[in-house]
């Protein structure tokens, strides 16, 4: 295995959708230092401090270097590759046989999205493992999102996102960009952004129960109850409407539901949801008007929106909003993104070429219907733990730790361990992992290349970039390769006769004959055999070079020879732009009207929900998450340099509530709900809106087995203990992990 020698490299941090332009500096083939890349076309020099830490995650003591084997005597050792693979087998294939297919599934983690081989070859795993139920975050994340995005626009992976660089008036709901950048939303130093809105005369709004860090860049904190998101916005429209200040401009004639909208809204009086949203109804009205009378205006929702009790009702009234004030597809407004290169999220679904229907299928044991074929994970715990036929008895876990960022942890806790099987493909002994039968690790982020899968598709700008790898990975297996292994093993494979070139090739192949069938593809009527003959490299280079070649500036392979190919992005190493948005809709939509669906039935008929809830006392105490800009859901919390300092797993409570409590700052707290209690110290801010309190995700590592010294060190407590199971987003069935009820006393 060989070093890189020492100088400088450029690379992008692989973290979240900033993908920000770094300078690494090596020195005795270490990672000495990492500073921003000031010639990055996409970053231009902005930097977080998780993106300085990556070569301690690369330099990580307790990383995973070498395959995991659980022993006879209960304890994981290392093994070789085979020895791990023969292992995974034994146990797959033993429960397939003995239970069925069904007795298996996958649960695949956030981290997936942001990795070269898994962002694109989890599309090869399902396929071929032929596994039938996927767990995933995203019933905890974005799934509202997808729902909405789907039935408006007829594709789950197209998110409209605010053109931040040219608006004058933008409404931030539930996203705090000062922690996480954007989510859904690819653009770097989005605070920077905000400040510049700010500067030429615009507003920046943030409506969130908590004055974020994000607010110090806006031009007003709004504090709103948390779910009374929907009932804001239907009261926005009702304004809108009431006041004929509706104008689709651009929109109008390629928009059905207009009429039904203004029918749904009008009961939504500002009036009607003031108390239920804390915020007054003179407030609403100013907000309605602003909005649609500010030259160019957006409005923009992220995690908050979606993992609460109507998440799918807000993710759908964000576009709603926007489309109703003509800001939808235009300069200024809210708009799709102009990949470079196309994802593989957004080839056509046929599962939905008759149309889109949920609940095809429902889970065992509560009966959850199945949305966008996945059920909440919330489910898998009781797969796991109720016996009967089509128990659950084996999982593979693909970088994801289920069991600290799901509802219910304790249950996913005792429900790991309770499994006959488990295979993680992952880089830590962690949480989930420490249960495992057999850990598969996969590469550093410096031992792989990088060039992001699915963000370009909601950037505010069409730019593209490509990192080679820095550190030689000698002979181990990339995670393309161990996925394609494994869905072998699970069809019944013996792990010495599987040749993963063969299968990569059947993929890769049967991905070129499906685009040179698509009407409109680059490659449409071409020989798909001889594309596959043009095609250089293998496993995720050779998809990543297809995506270029056959998106809007690729040469075709030959069609267009003076067009991009992967070849040619090397020679750019800061990158390529190709400018701003565009308006786009026409080449997005895939409806079957060919028109943005304002109204379905799947949301709406989620509002008498709603009305109960607006009619409904509200509860005392409500407890929100939060995340820290040093932080990154589980994932970083053994690295030295981004939990040292104060703690920061503390419990957020307003004054007011603190002394109607007895809670002292720094003091134990005891926080309560129905499913279970935890105990963190109290931190007494007004940055808190009186009645909610504030708690971080992705801690809790102090769990026996855990090989993560800097973590347990720093353990902190999981929030996911007390955020119920059953406690959901009706129509898309996403975990309401904002704004539980709870109790708080002093410890």
């Amino acid at each position: 295995m060989s070093l890189p020698a020492d100088g400088t490299y450029t690379r992008t941090c692989p973290l979240c959708e900033a993908m920000c332009g770094l300078h690494v500096t090596v020195a005795d083939g270490e990672v000495a230092k990492i500073r921003p890349n000031k010639d990055d076309v996409w970053s231009q020099g902005f930097i977080c401090p998780k993106g300085t830490q990556l070569g301690a995650l690369h330099h990580d003591p307790d990383r995973v270097r070498t395959p995991l084997v659980r022993g006879d005597d209960g304890e994981l050792h290392e093994a070789s590759w085979d020895e791990a693979f023969r292992r995974c087998a034994e146990g797959l294939q033993g429960l397939i046989q003995e239970h069925g297919i069904g007795s298996v599934a996958s649960y695949i983690g956030n981290p997936t999205i942001h990795n070269y081989s898994l962002s694109r070859y989890v599309a090869a795993f399902a396929p071929m493992s032929q596994l039938p139920v996927t767990y995933s975050p995203g019933t905890v994340d974005q799934w509202p999102k997808n729902v909405t995005c789907l039935l408006m626009f007829g594709d789950m992976w197209r998110f409209p996102v605010p053109d931040v660089d040219r608006t004058n008036y933008l409404m931030v709901m539930g996203a705090n960009p000062h922690a996480s950048q954007g989510s859904l939303l690819a653009a770097p130093d989005l605070l920077g952004r905000f400040e510049k809105i700010v500067k030429r005369g615009g507003e920046v709004i943030v409506v969130d129960p908590r004055r974020t860090g994000t607010c110090r860049s806006a031009s007003e904190w709004m504090p709103i109850r948390p779910a009374g998101d929907a009932a804001l916005m239907l009261a926005m429209c009702q304004v809108l409407f009431a006041e004929d200040l509706v104008d689709l401009g651009a929109m109008d004639g390629r928009v059905n539901g207009v009429d039904e909208l203004r029918a749904f809204s009008a009961p939504y009086t500002p009036e009607r949801v003031a108390d239920a949203t804390g915020i007054a109804a003179d407030e609403i009205r100013r907000l309605a008007r602003d909005l649609a009378g500010a030259e160019r205006a957006a409005v923009y929702g992220r995690i908050g929106l979606c993992n609460q009790e109507f998440g799918t009702l807000a993710s759908w009234l964000v576009d709603v909003l926007n489309i109703l004030t003509g800001n939808f597809d235009r300069e200024g407004g809210a708009m799709f993104g102009n990949p470079v290169a196309w994802s593989l999220l957004n080839l056509p679904n046929p599962e939905y070429a008759n149309g889109v229907e949920f609940g095809r299928w429902k889970s065992r044991v509560r009966g959850a219907p199945e949305i966008l074929g996945q059920i909440p994970v919330s489910c898998m715990a009781e797969e796991i733990l109720t016996p009967g036929e089509g128990q659950l008895r084996g999982l593979i876990t693909i970088a994801g730790n289920p069991a600290v960022s799901a509802p219910r942890a304790d249950q996913v806790e005792e429900a790991l361990e309770a499994l006959e099987f488990l295979v993680c493909i992952d880089n830590a002994v962690n949480e989930t992992t420490r249960h495992a039968d057999v850990i598969l690790p996969g590469l550093s982020n410096m031992e792989q290349a990088h060039f992001d899968e699915a963000i370009w598709s909601w950037a505010v700008r069409s730019a593209v970039k490509y990192t080679p790898p820095l550190f030689d990975a000698g002979d181990r297996p990339e995670e393309w390769e161990i996925l394609l292994t494994l869905a072998a093993i699970v069809q019944g494979a013996d792990p010495g006769d599987i040749e993963v070139k063969a299968l990569d090739d059947l993929f890769y192949g049967g991905l070129v004959a499906g685009l040179a069938q698509m009407p409109g593809s680059p490659i449409e009527g071409r020989d798909a055999g001889a594309i596959v003959s043009a095609s250089q490299g293998v496993g995720p280079a050779r998809l990543n070079d297809l995506q270029l070649r056959t998106g809007r500036l690729g040469d075709g392979f030959g069609a267009n020879p003076d067009g991009l190919t992967l070849d040619k992005l090397k020679e750019h190493p800061n990158g390529l732009d190709f400018g701003p948005m565009v308006p786009r809709l026409d080449e997005v939509l895939r409806t079957p009207s060919g028109k943005v669906e304002l109204v379905h039935e799947h949301i709406t008929n989620d509002l008498p929900r709603l009305d109960a809830w607006l009619n409904r006392d509200q509860p005392g105490l409500l407890l929100v998450s939060r995340r820290h800009v040093r932080s990154n859901n589980s994932w970083l919390h053994n690295v030295p340099g981004l939990v040292s300092g104060r703690d920061r797993c503390t419990l957020l409570i307003h004054p007011d509530d603190a002394k109607q409590k007895g809670i002292e700052d720094g003091k134990p707290t005891r926080i309560t709900s129905e499913v279970g209690s935890i105990v963190a110290p109290a931190e007494v801010s007004d940055e808190m809106m009186p009645g909610v309190v504030c708690m971080p995700h992705g801690w809790g590592h102090d769990r026996p087995g855990v090989r993560q010294s800097t973590a347990r060190d720093n353990a902190g407590v999981c929030n996911n203990f007390i955020a119920p199971g059953d406690f959901i987003d009706v129509p898309s069935g996403n975990a309401a992990v904002n704004g539980i009820p709870v109790e708080i006393a002093p410890a």
